[in-house]
């Protein structure tokens, strides 16, 4: 994997996420009960604990409050989760604030138009093969995987390349 000219300049500390449609496929599922349920690819997970093994922190900001990916996120160690959030720049803001990074510091992927004011701010942007064209056009990178099939581990992997190099 080729790491982009941008990416080699940059010491990322913070990956943030979207759920739905990056970690998972985009679809929602509804048991016969109404419980959702929704479908993690593995290699995202393993992906996302590299990060955290690097000391590369992660954080997820969805609109969509989910017990499924509440726990799955938990089940990661993710410590840094905001569910159920309508303007994603206010608890990225806060985030940032917090662990005291600077938007060069932050890489952010997303694949619909709720992603695109944190996309438009973060030091690199990656979107995911299967994005909405806004976003596309948006991003510094786009992955080679869909959404919720290996695109969060691609851009982990690219990450650690990246900070590796640049050291």
């Amino acid at each position: 994997m080729k790491t982009p000219k941008k990416l080699k300049t940059l010491d990322i500390k913070l990956l943030i996420l979207d759920v739905d449609g990056v970690l998972t496929d985009g679809k929602i599922y509804f048991s016969d009960n109404g419980m959702e349920t929704k479908s993690f690819d593995v290699r995202d997970g393993i992906g996302l604990k590299l990060l955290l093994d690097n000391k590369i922190e992660v954080a997820v900001i969805s609109g969509r409050k989910s017990k499924a990916t509440a726990k799955r996120l938990h089940e990661l160690g993710i410590k840094h989760v905001y569910l159920g959030i309508s303007d994603k720049i206010l608890p990225f803001n806060r985030l940032k604030k917090k662990l005291k990074l600077k938007n060069e510091n932050v890489a952010y992927m997303g694949d619909d138009i709720p992603d695109l004011s944190i996309m438009q701010t973060v030091g690199f942007s990656i979107a995911v093969a299967d994005a909405t064209p806004k976003i596309l056009a948006a991003a510094n990178y786009i992955v080679k995987a869909k959404g919720g099939n290996g695109a969060v581990r691609e851009a982990c992997e690219m990450i650690l390349s990246s900070n590796t190099k640049s050291k």
